[in-house]
């Protein structure tokens, strides 16, 4: 029988190297920079249980504490380093002869263990993690014959010394969860030794007993676990597998949504989005370009919303009030709102560029454009000015005919966008001749549905419009779509 000097100096050199081991690992895993991301907790175990070896000889009763630290890798896989240390038992007998043996263990591992109830896609934390564990180690285990006996022919007086072995070891447990902090559990460990060693667990091996079924000893180990998590609940999220691998499912679809929200924003939804709007926060329903800028079209200072006249620059030396209306109109050739002075802005825009235009003809330039809300053919108050404007051109011109063509967004039905586009030109022509008393026979009703869309985003602001341009000889007034009632071809 050798000094338990050696024994323990073998076991301190065995736990310092797991713990060494243990703790490169776990700080591999939190090296990699991320600041920004909280680190999960370290989970730090105690454990106390039932130790018994399955082997030749019949077990007793026996006892283990151990101490665990577990770092999780993801929310299915975490990494565990277990040490342990603890006594098991038996007793045999054979003819009156008796035996007992006490197995001293020591070991360490380290353990793969999975969560089996990981996988769900709900935000809920778990309240019970079950999980199965698969790993590897050493250990060092001396057997010594408290009642010497004889098996037939085999005196048994001696014992197996300490030495260290190397191992497999497999289990499953169930921890339930109390606080962010503290979890409590139950598991079980089978160990199974590689080499000469694995069948002297219990002190006999199976040459001795005949028994040449069995392959060897299997040490077992039944415990309470009492868990903690170690670090700041402010800064640290709890260990990984308390969560559910949804969490950051859903986690990372919430912040797609919520930067495809921020690039899509339209905050004044005037039908231009935030990234390339460059006045994002114009009244509603005003007329933009697709800059995001309020119109002003006639370049006298006063957007087109709050221009009563919102077509007709000012010449040089006259002056607008806040309505858009010259106050002081200059005399001569060409002042005033007549076809005249139209022409007069035509030619001065055409020399601009120059180009030329026979002066017979009113060009079209000055015409807009009138925007609808989804889904809906109903003026906007902000669009009475420019159909005002519109009004005393067609006064002052009375030979001029305007072709009015409807337009819609492409998220409906074409055969409904049909009849919205028709619906959409007959409420212009309606207003204006209710409204201005422009004769019918004036005005010429177009409509195209979901063709020719400015933007290509289906749903734009600036698809869901009504154009104007002047009616040559040739253009005739479309029929209306069949099963619209009379209200709906009237546009009222």
């Amino acid at each position: 029988m050798t000094s338990t000097f050696p024994v323990m100096k073998k076991i301190k050199l065995l736990l310092s190297a797991f713990l060494l081991l243990a703790f490169f690992t776990l700080g591999a895993q939190s090296s990699n920079g991320a600041a920004s991301k909280p680190k999960d907790m370290l989970e730090v175990g105690v454990q106390g249980g039932y130790l018994f070896v399955a082997g030749e000889i019949d077990r007793e009763s026996g006892y283990a504490y151990g101490l665990h630290f577990r770092k999780a890798t993801d929310y299915l896989f975490s990494l565990r380093l277990d040490l342990t240390m603890g006594t098991a038992k038996g007793m045999g007998r054979d003819n009156n002869n008796l035996w007992e043996f006490e197995n001293s263990w020591t070991s360490g591992s380290i353990l793969g263990v999975f969560s089996l109830n990981s996988v769900r896609l709900d935000r809920t934390k778990k309240k019970m993690n079950l999980y199965a564990m698969v790993g590897a180690g050493a250990n060092s285990y001396s057997v010594d014959f408290k009642t010497p006996g004889t098996i037939p022919g085999v005196p048994r007086t001696d014992m197996v010394e300490s030495a260290i072995a190397p191992h497999a070891v497999a289990g499953a447990g169930i921890s339930f969860r109390l606080s962010n902090k503290i979890n409590v559990g139950l598991e079980h460990q089978a160990f199974g030794l590689f080499g000469t060693r694995n069948d002297l667990l219990d002190g006999i091996n199976k040459e001795e007993t005949g028994n040449r079924s069995v392959a060897g000893d299997i040490l077992n180990w039944t415990s309470l676990q009492m868990n903690f998590n170690l670090g700041n609940p402010a800064n640290r999220s709890e260990p990984l597998y308390w969560g559910s691998l949804g969490e950051d499912i859903m986690a990372n679809i919430d912040d797609v949504k919520r930067r495809q929200d921020q690039a899509l924003a339209d905050t004044d939804q005037d039908g231009v989005i935030d990234a390339v709007d460059q006045e994002p926060n114009t009244p509603a329903d005003v007329p933009v370009d697709t800059k995001g800028r309020t119109l002003d079209s006639d370049k006298d200072g006063v957007p087109d919303y709050k221009d009563i006249e919102p077509y007709y620059p000012p010449r040089a030396g006259e002056r607008v009030n806040e309505d858009g209306v010259v106050v002081n109109p200059i005399a001569g050739p060409g002042g005033g709102v007549t076809e005249d002075r139209v022409q007069e802005m035509i030619d001065e825009s055409l020399e601009k560029y120059g180009l030329t235009e026979p002066k017979s003809n009113v060009a079209e330039w000055f015409l807009p454009m009138i925007h609808f809300a989804v889904d809906s053919y109903t003026i906007k108050y902000s669009d009475y000015g420019t159909l005002a404007s519109i009004a005393r051109m067609l006064k002052s011109n009375p030979d001029m005919r305007l072709v009015i063509v409807g337009h819609t967004d492409q998220t409906g039905p074409e055969a409904y966008n049909k009849n919205l586009s028709f619906q959409r030109s007959a409420a212009i022509v309606n207003h204006l001749v209710k409204q201005h008393g422009i004769g019918r026979g004036r005005l010429v009703i177009q409509f195209k549905g979901q063709q020719d869309a400015l933007v290509p985003a289906g749903g734009s602001f600036m698809n869901r419009r009504v154009e104007f341009r002047v009616a040559s000889s040739t253009d005739v007034e479309m029929d209306p779509p069949a099963g619209l009632n009379q209200r709906e071809i009237n546009g009222y």
